[in-house]
């Protein structure tokens, strides 16, 4: 295993660490390249596992690409990504997705929580590494939540609860969107910088997404950023009320957060957040 590989895991859950105890939970098919590509080669036995299946099911994405149907643009993303994790030594069977509709995981808040605990106890999973709570795309912002809530399930329960920490995507700032950086003023972050192998890892690995390769362009950061997840107020807009989604037909607006948030709280019978 790469040694920042391994110091960035005990680092991050506070004790050491066997990749196989951790998961990298994520929205779409090919986030997992974003945030972490550069360390996967040296994490055998890491679960990564995608919430949605990245197929809207408005045909608009699906006939860009040339599919006729989302359920073929579904089928083509996963033959993507299992072709990036191959490349990463990750193999199919540490793959796993709950197959929500892209775009729609803001509709889906408790179904996914529960379903992400009911994961996490199976595996006895010890770390997550997922998204923060930072307004980039909603379905990003509602796997955070996701998590966040499973593991307060699972501390309700009196299970043992993982550590949760997050991974650098994308969020809007003063002018205009910031790449491959948290916003500012929240925890401390460990910085890994690539080394030609890892980065070489990556760039083969982006460029399996094919579909995604307009998409995916924009993220050439040589930087991998990481940080223990903050205890966020999912109630509250995040990112200072500042939402990059809003700008983009992708399945809600801010405005509709709160209520879908405060529904999911009340059909999972949780405390209000932030959740310790």
């Amino acid at each position: 295993m790469g040694a920042a590989a391994s110091t960035l895991l005990s680092s991050l859950a506070g004790t050491p660490m066997d990749p196989a105890e951790a998961a990298v939970v994520v929205a779409h098919p090919d986030d997992e390249t974003i945030g972490i590509g550069g360390q996967l080669r040296h994490l055998p036995g890491i679960t990564v596992l995608h919430v949605t299946d990245g197929a809207p099911r408005g045909l608009e994405d699906a006939r860009t690409y040339g599919f006729l149907t989302w359920r073929d643009y579904a089928a083509a993303r996963q033959r993507e990504l299992t072709a990036a994790m191959e490349v990463a030594g990750i193999p199919a069977a540490k793959l796993l997705c709950l197959d929500v509709p892209d775009q729609q995981a803001c509709r889906c808040l408790a179904h996914i929580a529960r379903a992400l605990a009911g994961q996490f106890a199976a595996h006895r999973t010890r770390l997550v590494l997922t998204h923060p709570y930072e307004g980039g795309h909603p379905d990003h912002d509602a796997t955070s939540f996701a998590v966040h809530a499973a593991r307060r399930l699972l501390q309700r329960q009196g299970e043992p609860a993982p550590v949760i920490a997050e991974m650098a995507f994308y969020h809007l700032g003063p002018d205009g969107p910031v790449l491959q950086r948290f916003p500012p003023g929240g925890p401390p972050e460990i910085v890994l910088e690539l080394e030609e192998p890892d980065w070489e890892t990556k760039r083969r690995m982006i460029a399996c997404h094919e579909t995604q390769r307009r998409t995916l362009a924009p993220f050439t950061d040589w930087i991998e950023r990481f940080r223990r997840a903050p205890a966020y107020d999912f109630s509250r807009p995040p990112n200072g009320g500042r939402l990059h989604y809003d700008a983009y037909p992708w399945g809600m607006t801010g405005a509709e957060w709160p209520a879908l948030v405060a529904a999911a709280i009340a059909e999972l019978a949780l405390d209000p957040p932030p959740w310790p």
